[in-house]
């Protein structure tokens, strides 16, 4: 049986899409679409300031352009990201194959964990060049939502991984709960044949087995 493997005991069912919504994962999602939203769109509409002295617009965060590029390429990933895997979350509990549920499981996983330690990275490359700004044009406000957010979503993520986790788990033991030894088994019926004594219940004795008497003294034939 594969209806309870990894966590989705409705498989085939139909889409409860009020539990959906209440689902820890789920908010956790929203909640990080929304963070990569304001990262890369901040970093977009305000992050670049106009020099006097140069005639393209700098980055805000020191003026490193890759702090900037780094920013709203982790964000718009992990925005598309949320999107798959929020589409993905609510087609789960119909798949009835217990592979692409582990593909899917495992897919989250991974990519939770690598965008945890990606948010982690931009949150302190973002801080450091922040606290190296000097100049009085930089819109600070906008600088600290960013830095602020890309340690949001460090959390959010971190999160997401832990449940992916826990999910991962939940597989593996549902998937080991499914299959029992029937040797192990005390509820698996004993062999028809089986008896305390090792042999067949049935079994009659050959009647070959029993000693025959010896035959007595050789007598010739008469002529």
């Amino acid at each position: 049986m594969q209806s309870n493997v990894y966590g989705a005991p409705l498989a085939g069912g139909t889409f409860d899409f009020e539990g959906f919504i209440k689902k820890p994962q789920t908010i956790l999602r929203f909640l990080s679409w929304a963070f990569a939203i304001v990262v890369f769109a901040t970093i977009t509409a305000e992050g670049y300031v106009n020099s006097s002295t140069e005639p393209e617009p700098k980055c805000i965060f020191n003026q490193r352009e890759s702090a900037c590029s780094y920013g709203v390429a982790i964000g718009v990933l992990a925005f598309l990201a949320c999107m798959a895997f929020l589409v993905l979350d609510a087609y789960f509990p119909q798949i009835s194959n217990a592979k692409e549920r582990k593909y899917i499981i495992t897919g989250d996983l991974f990519f939770s964990a690598a965008w945890t330690f990606l948010w982690f990275i931009c949150f302190c490359v973002l801080a450091n060049q922040w606290s190296w700004t000097t100049s009085p044009a930089v819109p600070a406000d906008a600088a600290r939502a960013i830095v602020t957010f890309s340690f949001f979503s460090f959390l959010s993520w971190a999160l997401l991984a832990y449940f992916a986790y826990e999910r991962y788990r939940q597989g593996l033991s549902d998937l080991n709960q499914q299959y029992t030894d029937p040797a192990v088994d005390p509820s698996y019926p004993p062999a028809p044949y089986a008896t305390s004594s090792g042999a067949p219940s049935g079994y009659q004795q050959s009647p070959f087995s029993q000693t025959q008497e010896a035959p007595g003294e050789y007598q010739p034939p008469p002529y």
